[in-house]
């Protein structure tokens, strides 16, 4: 089985792969688009050129090879990827063959977090107008494809993975609600820009507190984000 995890930055996504990626017959992949995704916008991200010697840029590639053989002969194979990555040009027919689940975050927080890391981002930095165009293209294939918002697996781990491990039909693991400290071998090479709170975790965060402040000049990212996300919201399991 392929699972493909599609969210934008700062959604829990990162955690999500060290959860599957802690099960025995789980093998993952984090974001393989990004070269592919930095090499045809020209867009200069913390890191850029070790990400571009890190991957493959041509995305026909990367797409094949999600399609190939799992790594390490597994029988699961767990793919992260970033919504915003798939710009024009990028294949979507792999997504055919695969299992499709969408994870979302309430923008505030998505807006708030990557804002820490990368000031200003825009609508197209955070993805959910991209999520939801994947969806529907999803859906017009005829899958049910699967959302589960962030926010419900940091207020209960065991519940929501069990959920969501019966949604795409495999078996729960409790592996899934821990990690190893120090991060994971198949972390992307951006990993020591992006990841240091996960990297010191061995579980899922605790329930998230209220919803942050976010700056006046970022508003309308935020306004612009919100019907995106509460209609995928309404879809979660």
């Amino acid at each position: 089985m392929r699972i493909a995890m599609w969210s934008g930055p700062r959604n829990l996504s990162t955690a999500l792969m060290y959860s599957f990626g802690n099960r025995s017959d789980c093998a993952v992949v984090d974001e393989p688009f990004y070269a592919a995704y930095l090499n045809m916008t020209g867009l200069d991200h913390p890191m850029r050129q070790d990400i571009l010697d890190s991957q493959s840029q041509k995305p026909e590639q990367v797409a094949d090879v999600l399609l190939d053989s799992i790594p390490a002969q597994k029988p699961i194979f767990y793919q992260k990827h970033m919504t915003q990555h798939m710009i024009n040009g990028v294949p979507r027919d792999w997504m055919r063959d695969v299992v499709n689940v969408f994870l979302t975050r309430h923008p505030a927080r998505v807006i708030a977090s990557y804002a820490a890391k990368r000031e200003n981002p825009t609508l197209d930095d955070i993805g959910f107008r991209q999520q939801a165009e994947l969806f529907d293209l999803v859906q017009s294939w005829g899958q049910a494809p699967v959302v589960i918002d962030s926010h419900d697996i940091r207020a209960d781990p065991e519940k929501m993975l069990n959920k969501l491990c019966d949604a795409i039909g495999i078996p729960f693991s409790p592996n899934m609600l821990s990690w190893p400290k120090g991060g994971h071998k198949d972390d992307g090479v951006w990993a020591a820009h992006w990841y240091g709170a996960v990297w010191n975790s061995t579980g899922f965060a605790r329930a998230e507190a209220p919803l942050p402040e976010v700056p006046e000049n970022l508003q309308p990212v935020l306004q612009a984000a919100m019907p995106y996300y509460e209609r995928m919201k309404a879809l979660k399991i």
